[in-house]
């Protein structure tokens, strides 16, 4: 059988790479796509975001970065993922691995080159990396992950130019050509990415890598800085929406620059849709999701990583935004929040 084509979609925390997913999974494509998707906290968040309408399979991969502590795990799906096709209990065109926002992703693409079987059954097509303007500056200088991302990226979206000016936004192009000088550029608004710009697009180059780095197919050694740390809050009552909303404008004043990503599906008291709440330092902002299905018990589910997040506080205040028990019932809904 054909070798199943690979993206790997890269970008760091919060560059919106689970919206573009959510992107191309809706597409009328008529492909049946598999998605392995990495978190670097305990629980996964994304999976219960991804739109699963064609019965996509969608593999979690969490606790751990793909590029390092679970990356034993990525040869084993794969080889797995192949045995179901080859048995014909799964169809299965293509495949794409959503990174956390922390990997590096050349111990990832190197996967598909030093074990034998799998560099038979798969083909790497590209390394898509996702670009946030409201924040990328500041990443690059203090992450050696975002710039490994830019390094090894064969397409750059860039998400949310529309909240930086045009001169912010050129400079950042500016700063990403001399870094890639000949990988594509492009802004999205909310993942809108023509499809043929980020599939079956062969970008990936394997000369035009180890001429730069010669070392790419045998050195596999990353580290993460160690002051990196997540969290999972997990409730089982709802929450008050403006209680909760006026604690995060409180936080975020204080700890904002420390919280480098947080991210959650919410229980409110309010809504009978599932609330997605997503933020990125200062920046935060919810909506509503899927309706909560008829059976199936509530829940809220908040992963926070960050630079030595303040966790007791944050518990703490989460707790007191709760709806006592026995007073859960239904309010007027609230507006969507927006720091």
């Amino acid at each position: 059988m054909n070798p199943i084509p690979v993206t790997i979609l890269t970008g760091f925390l919060g560059s919106g790479k689970t919206t573009l997913l959510n992107r191309i999974l809706k597409e009328q494509h008529g492909q049946r796509i598999a998605v392995i998707e990495n978190e670097f906290g305990e629980a996964g968040i994304d999976n219960e975001l991804l739109v699963q309408d064609q019965g996509e399979q969608i593999v979690e991969m969490n606790n751990g970065c793909i590029c390092c502590t679970v990356r034993g795990d990525l040869v084993r799906i794969l080889g797995e993922l192949h045995t179901k096709r080859e048995a014909g209990t799964l169809r299965l065109d293509r495949l794409i691995i959503e990174t956390t926002g922390l990997a590096d992703p050349a111990p990832v693409a190197q996967t598909f080159f030093v074990d034998d079987d799998i560099s038979t059954r798969y083909l790497l097509d590209a390394i898509v990396n996702l670009v946030d303007a409201k924040h990328a500056m500041a990443q690059l200088d203090e992450h050696h992950e975002a710039q490994e991302q830019v390094g090894f990226a064969d397409r750059i979206p860039v998400s949310k130019t529309d909240l930086v000016s045009t001169d912010e936004a050129r400079a950042l192009e500016q700063r990403l050509k001399r870094m890639k000088a000949r990988t594509p550029i492009k802004a999205v608004h909310f993942g809108q990415a023509p499809i043929d710009e980020l599939l079956d697009i062969r970008g990936f180059n394997l000369n035009a890598i180890l001429e730069i780095g010669p070392d790419f197919l045998t050195d596999a050694t990353h580290e993460h800085d160690d002051d990196v740390t997540s969290f999972v809050f997990r409730a089982e009552r709802p929450f008050d929406s403006a209680q909760l909303e006026d604690f995060f404008n409180a936080i975020l004043k204080v700890y904002g620059p420390k919280l480098m990503r947080y991210r959650g599906v919410i229980w409110m008291a309010d809504s009978e849709k599932r609330v997605v709440l997503q933020g990125v330092h200062m920046l935060m902002g919810s909506d509503e999701g899927a309706a909560w299905k008829k059976g199936k018990v509530r829940d809220s589910k908040i992963l926070f990583i960050g630079k030595d997040p303040p966790k007791e506080l944050l518990v703490d205040g989460l707790q007191q935004c709760l709806v006592a028990a026995g007073e859960a019932a239904v309010k007027a809904p609230q507006k969507p929040w927006l720091c």
